[in-house]
């Protein structure tokens, strides 16, 4: 009965371990793919150029020639930011894989170590013709100004020389999709212009030129027209020389706010 009983032990010991199963090796961490900054410019060419320039200089979006940039402190948040967007301004990359966001990023950050462009003119002359022209009159430059138009203390940093040039010359190619300019006919037939802040279905609020601010409910007013593609900006293309224009450009390349 002993050798029996041994014998069926071993038969037991012998199933289960044919029928175990044996243990998995231990995973190997898969190495993390280096960001392909060649790959990344050829993408950012393709989707990002349009609003950026080719050289990162600008354009309707901001300039990207810089060691900071404001809405991405680090590159897990610039890779996000790249993934998700800023909307409406900056649509989401959704189409991009996790490897082709990251190589992107690389391609911007690189950017912040070109050199700033060289430019011709005089940024101190482009100060006085600043001042001559009354463009206080509707921007804030470091504080002083009326914000009718947008801030200018950052300008150098948010938009490239081309661009800046492109809009004194011809300010209407150049109007932010979310700028609209209207001009509200009040009860009394007054027509009043301004830029608008905010609107729902019933109604609208708008600031004017003089900073005068105004909430209507559309049922309110007469007639309401919304100036697409306008802008109360004039053009300074025929106003300024080619070496007035080279100088007021360089001074505003220069406007790069607080360090």
């Amino acid at each position: 009965m002993r050798a029996l009983a041994t014998a069926l032990f071993s038969i037991l010991l012998a199933a289960s371990t044919r029928g175990a199963s044996p243990q998995s090796p231990p995973a190997t961490a898969v190495p993390l793919q280096q960001p392909d900054v060649a790959s990344g410019k050829r993408i950012f060419e393709s989707h990002c150029a349009l609003c950026h320039g080719l050289d990162g200089g600008g354009g309707r979006g901001p300039s990207l020639r810089r060691p900071k940039l404001n809405h991405a402190a680090d590159d897990e948040a610039l890779k996000s930011l790249i993934e998700n967007g800023i909307p409406p301004e900056m649509p989401e990359a959704w189409f991009l894989s996790n490897e082709e966001i990251a190589s992107v990023a690389a391609f911007v950050r690189s950017l912040g170590n070109v050199p700033p462009e060289i430019l011709p003119g005089d940024p101190a002359r482009g100060k006085t013709i600043y001042a001559r022209s009354g463009c206080s009159a509707c921007h804030i430059l470091n504080g002083d100004g009326s914000s009718f138009g947008p801030d200018l203390t950052d300008i150098g940093a948010r938009r490239g020389s081309r661009r800046l040039r492109e809009t004194l010359q011809n300010p209407a190619k150049t109007v932010p999709e979310d700028f609209l300019l209207l001009e509200a006919t009040i009860a009394s037939g007054q027509a009043i212009r301004g830029i608008r802040l905010n609107e729902d279905t019933f109604s609208i609020q708008f600031r004017d030129q003089q900073g005068r601010f105004y909430s209507f409910r559309k049922s309110e007013l007469r007639g309401l027209k919304k100036l697409r593609g306008e802008t109360p900006m004039p053009s300074f293309g025929a106003a300024l020389s080619p070496v007035e224009l080279d100088d007021l450009v360089h001074f505003l390349a220069t406007q790069r706010g607080k360090p």
